[in-house]
């Protein structure tokens, strides 16, 4: 029994001392995880609100917020980033879409629906079609401008007149159709290398020709950057930058830049150029 007893007493401290020296997961300062839902679709998301280190020390102050697309992937940078240039904005980086099925998160990965929200048109092969279900930006666009950014600005003390954007590849696309379609969303895009599809010009005028109708002007600064080994879709999007580069409207402020690298190589100075870019237009009117 004694022995039972000293066997069980050895145990736990054995498991206690296990626990004790479990490593932690290191949680960003600052950084809340808010659950949000589609209000008409139903579909579960999640927003990773990061707030400015100053931002109990006053009340009354309010801050601009840079809303970005696949948030797990450009969290890490964007924060670092907003330290050093945008120290006053919050962050709210809006993730993929949470309830999805198994199947389809193991077919897909997790971020299977960034391929059906941020994509502006259908695909003409209708297998491809059924898989992906592309050409959901305007779903999501309703989202973000019926859910997200209400939720944000009755939360937090915000400048609405002076939201911005940031995405990029299929991020930039999604950015492109809000930038043409609703251009009052935000007030500053960041397209990082806007992957496009073949034959997307038309559409993209088509678009734009449709939504000017009903706004003044584009009322917008708008970055745009490829990495200059990025051939082809720097290509594909050059009906964008044409469009905006020829647009005669004085309230549209049009930057872009070839940077260096690929697709994926120019991420990075993509996200340093464009927060220097955008730290420029943040600064408060002195």
């Amino acid at each position: 029994m004694k022995k039972c007893l000293m066997f069980i007493i050895l145990l736990s401290l054995q498991l206690t001392l296990s626990e004790a020296k479990e490593p932690k997961a290191y949680e960003l300062p600052r950084t809340q995880v808010v659950p949000i839902q589609d209000s008409e679709l139903g579909r579960e998301y999640e927003l990773y609100i990061r707030l400015p280190e100053a931002y109990s020390s006053n009340s009354d102050k309010k801050h601009p917020v840079i809303y970005y697309t696949d948030a797990v992937w450009h969290i890490e940078t964007l924060s670092a980033m907003a330290d050093f240039l945008a120290q006053d904005s919050i962050l709210v980086g809006i993730s993929w879409q949470t309830n999805i099925s198994e199947e389809r998160k193991n077919e897909l990965g997790a971020h299977a629906s960034r391929f059906r929200d941020y994509r502006m048109r259908e695909s003409s092969d209708p297998t491809t079609q059924a898989k992906m279900q592309f050409g959901q930006a305007n779903k999501h666009l309703s989202f973000i401008r019926n859910d997200v950014i209400p939720y944000i600005e009755s939360n937090y003390r915000t400048v609405p007149e002076n939201r911005s954007y940031f995405g990029y590849s299929l991020g930039g696309q999604f950015g492109a159709y809000i930038l043409l379609r609703q251009a009052n969303t935000f007030k500053n895009y960041i397209l990082g290398a806007p992957a496009f599809g073949d034959n997307y010009g038309p559409f993209l005028s088509e678009l734009e020709s449709n939504s000017a109708s009903s706004r003044k002007g584009f009322n917008a600064n708008v970055y745009i950057a490829y990495g200059n080994t990025d051939n082809r879709l720097a290509e594909l999007g050059e009906p964008l930058v044409t469009l905006l580069s020829e647009k005669q409207d004085a309230s549209l402020n049009f930057t872009s830049e070839e940077l260096e690298g690929n697709h994926l190589t120019a991420f990075p100075i993509t996200a340093v150029r464009s927060m220097t870019w955008l730290s420029e237009l943040l600064k408060p009117e002195s």
